[in-house]
């Protein structure tokens, strides 16, 4: 009975965290370059003395679905959809380098080249972008940054420095709590993309599936009252059989 018990409330455990990331990726099912975030569970024998009979339902974080998002043309010069396995590098809240594919980019009135939500890009240098003042901007396919000077005619076109656009494989990047990808090896440093990384003018959204998640999201509401029920099974056979013992006894 103790081990029904315990697979059950771990189970339920479980349940509960998996809707919380299913949760989390409806909340983005908009944002501009999300990536799903992947959840299951594995079971874990118990380790000690006595018998090996209790296992625990694990919640597994599995990475996040790469698969690219719907792509939308907006003609906006600040929009940019990454090729597959590329991201954007940005300078993260600690100061460090840090990953994303929201390509939806602005430029501060201090000039600063920022994601929408107000990290920095970094250049191949890694170091902040500056965009000086300019009249007409163009982003190209190896992230390289063109301005025409402010008050200058077509023909000073000229590039004042290269986004840093990285190529990484899925099991290269882990998602921090701050919603941004990092390098799973820091001591092997991510490479450089190349001359055809990015497309300017056209938005990658998010690859959530909605209806998908809010299926999800039924099935674990369900899985958890399952759970639930037999952790109320179990108390109530606990309840009998103590009330049998004292009537034997």
């Amino acid at each position: 009975m103790d081990k029904a018990l315990y697979v059950a409330m771990t189970g339920a455990r479980a349940s509960l965290q998996a809707q919380g990331t299913v949760s989390h990726n409806l909340a983005n099912a908009d944002t501009a370059g999300f990536k799903a975030a992947l959840a299951n569970t594995e079971s874990f024998r118990i380790p000690g003395t006595g018998h090996a009979s209790r296992i625990d339902a694990m919640h597994v974080d599995q990475g996040f679905n790469s698969k690219v998002g719907s792509q939308r043309v907006t003609g906006n010069p600040l929009d940019v959809s990454l090729q597959q396995n590329h991201w954007l590098a940005v300078q993260a809240g600690d100061g460090g380098e840090a990953y994303t594919r929201a390509g939806n980019l602005a430029v501060t009135p201090n000039g600063q080249l920022v994601t929408a939500g107000g990290r920095p890009l970094l250049d191949e240098n890694g170091n902040p972008m500056a965009i000086p003042p300019h009249q007409a901007l163009d982003i190209g396919q190896d992230g390289t940054v063109s301005i025409v000077p402010l008050g200058e005619g077509p023909q000073t076109l000229g590039v004042i420095g290269r986004l840093r656009v990285v190529e990484a494989a899925p099991e290269r990047l882990a998602r921090g709590l701050d919603g941004l990808m990092r390098n799973t090896d820091p001591a092997q440093p991510l490479a450089q993309g190349g001359d055809d990384a990015l497309t300017a003018g056209v938005l990658e959204g998010s690859n959530v599936d909605a209806a998908g998640a809010l299926v999800q999201m039924i099935q674990l509401q369900r899985q958890f009252e399952m759970q639930v029920k037999i952790i109320q099974r179990g108390d109530d056979n606990a309840q009998a059989a103590n009330s049998l013992l004292r009537l034997g006894g």
